[in-house]
């Protein structure tokens, strides 16, 4: 999926996981967050995570993607909470970026472990970034149940890019982490994640039928539905795990 698909089918999302507003309250409950709280969140998307615990709890934050679109609408969520002044985005890749070492309290990739090769290499990313005693937050795939073979060609997935929800926590140790918490996504927050990109992609077809990419998008709508309704909804599973090092 390109940039640009992303970009259309999550143009009308806040939250550009299965992460429901509830669910990402219950992150930060569960995080303890305080005044001063510095996180660095990578692949930020929308920023979402960002400005609303920047209003919630007063942390502060800085957001990278690769996204200006996405950047773009971080500024103005930013701007609606009065958080501008406690958060800042930045236009660059996430795998690549540069800051000062063991800088921030909190490191956060929420479901782009791609950035990093997978999930160990992601979390060795974000390892340096991280102040002594920090915590990570991961958001990553997992398979809840033993899926056929012809899933993961279906949803497009390496066959062992995912592993079961325990398979997923035995990577993390593997990596140096300890798992503290986590909050899991069910398949109501699949369908609205998934589905409400549908009804968007479906309303940008309409409006864009000569755009160049209008036939590959219209392949993307039909096969996204297919994989999720025959086993994305049964068999996927999604959740953010927070880690600490161990």
């Amino acid at each position: 999926m390109s940039l640009r698909f992303h970009e259309i089918a999550e143009s009308r999302h806040r939250i550009l996981n299965p992460l429901t507003d509830d669910k990402l309250n219950l992150l930060g409950e569960i995080c303890h967050f305080g005044p001063g709280t510095r996180i660095l969140d990578l692949a930020c998307g929308k920023g979402e995570l960002l400005s609303r615990w920047a209003a919630d709890y007063g942390i502060q934050g800085v957001g990278v993607d690769i996204s200006e679109a996405f950047l773009s609408a971080a500024a103005i969520r930013a701007e609606e909470l009065g958080v501008t002044e406690r958060v800042e985005f930045v236009e660059a890749d996430a795998g690549t970026y540069e800051a000062v070492p063991e800088s921030y309290d909190v490191v956060s990739c929420i479901g782009a472990t791609w950035i990093g090769g997978g999930l160990t290499g992601t979390l060795e990313l974000m390892r340096r970034w991280l102040r002594p005693n920090g915590i990570v937050l991961v958001g990553e795939c997992y398979w809840t149940s033993p899926p056929p073979p012809e899933a993961s060609t279906a949803l497009k997935i390496d066959e062992d890019a995912f592993t079961s929800l325990l398979g997923t926590a035995e990577r993390a140790e593997s990596a140096g982490f300890e798992l503290l918490d986590m909050v899991l996504a069910n398949p109501d927050s699949w369908d609205r994640y998934v589905a409400s990109q549908w009804w968007t992609i479906s309303d940008w077809l309409r409006e864009n039928p000569d755009d160049p990419d209008a036939p590959a998008m219209r392949e993307f709508l039909t096969q996204a539905r297919r994989s999720h309704l025959e086993y994305g909804r049964d068999y996927l599973g999604w959740g953010v795990f927070v880690l600490r090092p161990s």
